[in-house]
């Protein structure tokens, strides 16, 4: 007796999956037609996109949120781009840790301003931990998620990147930063100082959290500039040949006079 009929009542048992009924709707209720390959392949597209916004509980540890941000895949901001334009992705962030609850079992001093800067010392600590564990998973946060995630004012979460970016010279991995939304002078500082220490580009990013493509516009704007201004040239024509802002110009020449002035007192 053949064991074929057996074999097939048991071989649809296997069959009965989230990608076979998914490919069933579109055929079906959807009318999507193609070749069953075409149809195999849109149902493991919309399975995997699944598994990446609802992953199992058990991939999830206690304390970690998954959340949805921006990808981190070296896009540029562009301001005719809408916010979901950009390529996102979904990432597991550890919001609390044993570290946080142990934190706040802590012997109140009685001075006025220890509890706060206990807590603004606590919040920086989480808020670091969140931009540096999302972009280590080619995610980046903005000041928005930050403050919900961590429940703080927009004024607050800047305060907190101030005070942070301050104390320790480290640019945080903020969407904003790494996108190069914006023109903050402390960043082109910041680069161009580590630049003008002959620290290579590749350094520059590891320590900066810009990506390589920044490090290097930053540096070749910083060189085109100040080849100009050592032929001479003032600030409105370095600003018509190289189609800068006034502003930028003037950041940059500011930082060339900063490391070369005691080598060239003329400039």
């Amino acid at each position: 007796m053949s064991l074929t009929p057996y074999r097939d009542r048991y071989e649809t048992i296997k069959r009965r999956t989230f990608r076979t009924a998914l490919r069933t709707l579109l055929e079906t209720e959807y009318k999507v037609l193609g070749s069953r390959k075409i149809l195999d392949l849109l149902a493991d597209d919309i399975e995997d996109l699944h598994k990446e916004f609802f992953p199992a509980a058990g991939d999830v540890a206690v304390g970690e949120i998954v959340f949805r941000t921006t990808k981190d895949d070296g896009q540029r901001q562009s301001y005719g781009k809408r916010a979901e334009e950009y390529a996102t992705i979904t990432v597991k962030l550890p919001l609390v840790t044993e570290e946080d609850i142990e934190r706040r079992i802590y012997y109140r001093k009685g001075d006025l301003n220890s509890n706060y800067e206990h807590q603004a010392s606590r919040d920086i600590e989480q808020m670091v931990r969140l931009l540096k564990s999302a972009k280590a998973q080619s995610g980046l946060l903005t000041g928005a998620d930050l403050s919900v995630l961590m429940n703080r004012s927009l004024t607050t979460i800047r305060k907190y990147l101030a005070v942070h970016e301050k104390k320790t010279g480290e640019i945080l991995p903020l969407k904003g930063y790494v996108l190069d939304q914006g023109s903050r002078p402390t960043h082109k500082g910041i680069i161009i100082t580590l630049y003008e220490q002959g620290i290579s580009p590749a350094d520059i990013v590891l320590q900066t959290s810009h990506s390589l493509t920044a490090v290097d516009r930053y540096i070749k704007q910083y060189d085109q500039i100040t080849k100009l201004l050592k032929k001479n040239l003032d600030e409105k024509a370095i600003q018509e040949i190289t189609g800068r802002s006034m502003k930028v110009v003037r950041e940059y020449i500011t930082l060339y006079r900063t490391f070369n002035t005691t080598k060239n007192p003329t400039l």
